[in-house]
């Protein structure tokens, strides 16, 4: 699928970027073009992979024409830029409306301007029944790419929406075992909290799952095991603690929801099982039988802890 393409990636530093090169390099493309604003994060990437099909690109998704100039001759954009912190964007609201509402403008502008052939956008629960300003900016920026696919006739645009992915940039796995090896407890916000998890190589596959689809348009959702956040910390300070070991509940943070949702009771109606392993919500039925739930949350069919273990062990956390 990638083989002699072009394709460029936004936020073209972060975790997810980082996994997507280490994918698609044995794909043979012909050029892979790293569009991000931190030029320690591109030397550092660089002298990680040392490949010359590596592009490195210092640009803002908020410049449209520098995102334009990038685009061009690209087959296909993934979409990783945005502003992702939860209590930050609650802090920053316009900044994170530059970022994730605007800067997908300029995404979609570029693509269409350069006959890109496919975007795919990269989006999050909290875009699902949002109630904090990141929700709220991804939750937008999920309708800009939906109405441009409907508007393009060269560009297809579909979305990918993911939970926490485990060893990304600001997941709490790493800084709880930090927390447990320097201060000998763990802070959680609340005890009855749950969210979705799923490694980078699954959040990557999921990536192109959505890319390969022959349709345009949709949202793509992979089957995600849960947990209850208090579990999943029990079973670092098992794997990393002692018996002194604490939980400290510090309150939830402005935004933050108890549970997360990745297809709500909304757009249920109108999602599908695309696989055995993924959904899809599209406007219209494309011959998939229809999901059998009325609402997909993270407070459903938790993991147990030799479950949650498992999960840590195949994203390298626990030996």
């Amino acid at each position: 699928m990638f083989n002699n393409k072009t394709i460029l990636v936004t936020g073209g530093t972060g975790s997810w970027a980082n996994e997507l090169v280490t994918q698609l390099l044995p794909q043979n493309p012909k050029e892979i073009r790293l569009y991000s604003r931190g030029e320690l994060a591109q030397v550092t990437m660089e002298r990680k992979y040392r490949n010359p099909i590596l592009n490195f690109i210092i640009g803002d998704v908020r410049d449209y024409e520098e995102l334009a100039y990038a685009s061009k001759g690209v087959d296909y954009i993934f979409h990783m830029a945005a502003l992702k912190h939860v209590p930050v964007c609650e802090r920053f609201p316009e900044e994170a409306i530059k970022t994730n509402i605007n800067g997908t403008k300029n995404v979609i502008k570029a693509a269409r301007k350069n006959k890109v052939t496919r975007v795919i956008d990269i989006s999050t629960d909290k875009a699902c029944s949002p109630i904090n300003t990141y929700g709220m900016t991804k939750s937008t920026a999920e309708r800009l790419v939906l109405q441009a696919d409907l508007r393009s006739s060269d560009t297809r645009f579909s979305i990918i929406r993911a939970g926490n992915v485990m060893g990304s940039n600001g997941s709490v796995i790493p800084l709880w075992i930090k927390q447990i090896k320097e201060q000998n407890k763990v802070c959680v916000t609340d005890l009855d909290m749950t969210r979705y998890f799923m490694t980078l190589p699954e959040a990557i596959g999921l990536v192109f799952l959505a890319t390969e689809f022959k349709q345009s348009g949709g949202i793509f959702v992979m089957q995600m095991p849960a947990c209850k956040i208090v579990d999943l910390a029990q079973v670092l300070i098992d794997v990393y603690g002692n018996k002194e070991t604490k939980i400290e509940t510090i309150g939830i943070r402005p935004g933050e929801k108890i549970h997360e949702v990745l297809i709500s009771k909304d757009e249920a109606p109108s999602a599908y099982c695309y696989t055995d392993n993924y959904y899809f919500i599209h406007s219209q039925n494309l011959g998939f039988p229809k999901v059998p739930f009325i609402e997909y949350a993270s407070n459903t069919k938790l993991m147990n802890k030799e479950e949650i273990k498992t999960l840590l062990v195949n994203g390298g956390f626990i030996k």
